[in-house]
């Protein structure tokens, strides 16, 4: 998981027969295929639901002060996007690989107000 802590975060995995070049790989490909996170202030701006495979995780927006509130591969990727204040839950399965892309469907489901006054075709104020 890479990220510059400022709403954009990819992640990737490597193979090779030496573990460096296998770390290499994978960070390489994370750099290539970063998202950009949309957030309201230093949280998400709605509560979503990730899922991938037999593995979930609920994402919900926290007040400002909270912390990150989650499990280890969760707050890996929460916290390289630069979200300060989050409350997750993981459920399902526990292979951090399946809750990492879980974590990335939950976050590409995040819309922005601006995006969903636009869908809908309402000013920003009527939203």
């Amino acid at each position: 998981v890479v990220g510059d802590r400022q709403g954009r975060v990819g992640y990737g995995m490597g193979k090779a027969k030496e573990v460096p070049t296998a770390i290499k790989k994978g960070v390489d490909k994370a750099k290539r295929e970063m998202i950009e996170v949309p957030m309201s202030g230093s949280t998400v701006p709605h509560a979503v639901m990730g899922r991938f495979g037999a593995g979930m995780v609920m994402i919900k927006p926290a007040q400002e002060g909270t912390g990150v509130i989650a499990g280890g591969p969760v707050r890996a990727v929460m916290e390289s996007a630069g979200i300060k204040d989050v409350v997750t839950k993981s459920l399902g399965s526990a292979n951090p690989t399946n809750i990492v892309k879980a974590v990335f469907q939950g976050l590409l489901q995040l819309r922005t107000p601006a995006e969903v006054a636009k869908n809908r075709g309402i000013s920003l104020e009527d939203l």
